[in-house]
């Protein structure tokens, strides 16, 4: 095991610890993926990050959460589709990097383990509270481009929901012509009914 890097703390440590673990999962894949190998690429030892994070599902939920898109990270091209269309397109290929088996054995493991299905759904639950959506169509309210129109957080997760919906239950690549399909037949003809009530 290499020696230990200078000692960090606090946000610095836990990056570091995250970014090991996915690095991790590219690398090995979810089945394969133990606390030690994290450990040693991140240059600290297993009960810094058992005190941090009790189990591997945990640990990969954590940096999984990471990659969501923060709200300083949104597209702004100056127009609402294209705003919605990269955004989309962002979300639907941040795991292009990612194995195949990762998010099938967090699956897995989330299924057996009801704690950690429990965190799995809390992040499920805090990633649908993200004024993501919200936000792109107020900055097309403010431009002008679109009337002022009431988003409740049903209408924002229409994107998203439908994304899920198709991957998961209907076993369907999500493709470009997916995307555009969800934005321009479904998302922006909702937000203009909504908007002349």
């Amino acid at each position: 095991m290499p020696e230990p890097k200078s000692r960090r703390h606090g946000a610095e440590l836990e990056s570091a610890i995250l970014d090991a673990t996915w690095a991790e999962l590219v690398e090995t894949g979810y089945a394969k993926l133990t606390i030690e190998g994290v450990a040693a690429r991140a240059g600290t030892s297993k009960p810094v990050i058992y005190r941090r994070w009790p189990g591997r599902a945990e640990l990969v939920l954590a940096a999984w959460q990471r990659r969501v898109p923060k709200e300083g990270d949104l597209p702004d091209t100056g127009e609402l589709r294209s705003d919605l269309l990269a955004l989309m397109h962002r979300l639907v290929h941040r795991f292009d990097d990612t194995p195949r088996d990762v998010l099938a054995g967090l699956m897995a493991e989330t299924f057996r383990d009801p704690e950690v299905f429990g965190l799995l759904l809390k992040q499920v639950a805090a990633a649908r509270q993200r004024p993501t959506f919200e936000i792109l169509v107020r900055r097309a309210v403010e431009r002008g481009e679109i009337p002022p129109v009431e988003l409740t957080p049903r209408v924002a997760n229409v994107p998203l929901d439908l994304l899920r919906g198709i991957a998961i239950f209907h076993h369907h690549d999500v493709d470009e012509r997916v995307i555009t399909e969800i934005i321009d037949e479904v998302f922006l003809p909702l937000l203009r009914g909504l908007a002349r009530r």
